[in-house]
């Protein structure tokens, strides 16, 4: 495994702005996540935070950056957990899943529409997709597993699965065929 990149250091203001923009994601939904609300939230002129994000976009790349690194870190651990004697699809699917819906906001900032690449740590995007590839050893099968994790994730969160549908077993389902007949 590589090691993580190294985040954007910030100053404590910058900080304190992208947990007060996270917030009004998490609970308002990205159109919500404006400069002129941000700025309300914190009690300042929106003019201020530009001392700090120049640009909403910069703002954005720098939320994206933080849920990359928190899903890649959970990622990366449910791998190291697995450890070599068990299959770590399940426990990466399983802890893909949870981080996502935990942070639906953030996971949708992150994982929808053109990656900002230039906002974010030099090989972070690589690196939060490295334990797809350590789960299954080959780029395709990675890039699939990936493919089904996001889609079932998207699905879910936008409501999409007909009612009663046992989400578990689907997710189960997934880990079975990406393990090839081993225990997932």
């Amino acid at each position: 495994m590589t090691a993580p990149p190294r985040p954007t250091v910030r100053s404590k203001r910058a900080a304190d702005i992208l947990a007060a923009a996270r917030h009004i994601l998490e609970e308002e939904g990205a159109d919500a996540l404006t400069m002129r609300r941000l700025a309300a939230a914190l009690g300042v002129q929106a003019p201020s935070l530009y001392k700090h994000f120049p640009t909403k976009r910069a703002l954005e790349g720098a939320l994206v950056e933080q849920g990359m690194l928190e899903l890649g870190s959970a990622l990366h651990g449910a791998i190291e957990a697995a450890g070599r004697r068990r299959v770590p699809v399940s426990r990466l699917l399983e802890t893909y899943r949870k981080a996502a819906l935990a942070n639906p906001g953030l996971y949708r900032l992150a994982t929808a529409g053109p990656l900002v690449n230039e906002a974010l740590a030099d090989g972070l995007e690589a690196w939060a997709g490295e334990p797809f590839f350590l789960a299954t050893g080959d780029p395709w099968n990675a890039q699939a597993l990936f493919s089904f994790a996001h889609g079932m994730v998207m699905l879910e969160l936008d409501g999409r699965f007909p009612p009663g549908s046992d989400l578990g077993r689907t997710w189960r389902a997934g880990a079975v065929a990406f393990s090839y007949g081993r225990r997932a």
